[in-house]
């Protein structure tokens, strides 16, 4: 995924400016894609010179006036081009299961205490995402775009009750390590 397609994506289904992208991004795509508001406006301006998207003439001249975008024809196609391109998954890469794996030659100082943290992080997450599904998924709403959204929104889901779980299971074999002191 990229950051161009992502603002693509949101201004496709709402023109913007790059501070309600912004805004945008930090209560929605940003649980699956994040990026900076410094990153959303050097972008917004990439965009912008390839012809892809274009400012919006403002409604009244005003100093510092924001500047909403609209995404052009050739935006539109070169969103669907790549959202038809195949693309392989990536590996995974996480620090805490590497350090797990060390811990088998060095000792396990310090893992538990980040495991529990891990898993309220994730169980914090986990209760926000499930929040946005009764708010946002009302039994009934049901047209193909919010199912694609919902959808989205299953995975984020999905894979944090995945890591609450594998967490809780985690500290369950670290207590029972040889030498390991409850805390």
């Amino acid at each position: 995924m990229s950051l161009p397609h992502a603002i693509l994506t949101a201004l496709l289904e709402k023109p913007s400016s790059g501070l309600e992208l912004t805004r945008r991004f930090d209560k929605s795509i940003g649980y699956f894609w994040s990026a900076t508001h410094q990153q959303i406006y050097r972008e917004l301006g990439r965009l912008e010179a390839g012809g892809l998207i274009r400012g919006l003439p403002a409604k009244e001249p005003a100093r510092g006036q924001k500047k909403d975008y609209e995404v052009l024809p050739a935006g539109r196609a070169e969103l669907a081009r790549w959202t038809a391109a195949s693309q392989e998954p990536k590996p995974y890469r996480d620090a805490l299961l590497l350090r797990l794996r060390a811990a088998a030659v060095v000792g396990t100082a310090g893992l538990q205490t980040d495991l529990e943290h891990h898993l309220e992080l994730h169980e914090r997450q986990l209760a926000k995402y499930r929040e946005i599904e009764e708010r946002d998924f009302p039994p009934g709403r049901d047209s193909p775009e919010d199912r694609l959204r919902h959808l989205v929104l299953r995975a984020g889901i999905d894979l944090e009750t995945f890591w609450a779980q594998w967490l809780r299971h985690a500290l369950e074999e670290f207590v029972e390590l040889p030498g390991q002191d409850p805390q």
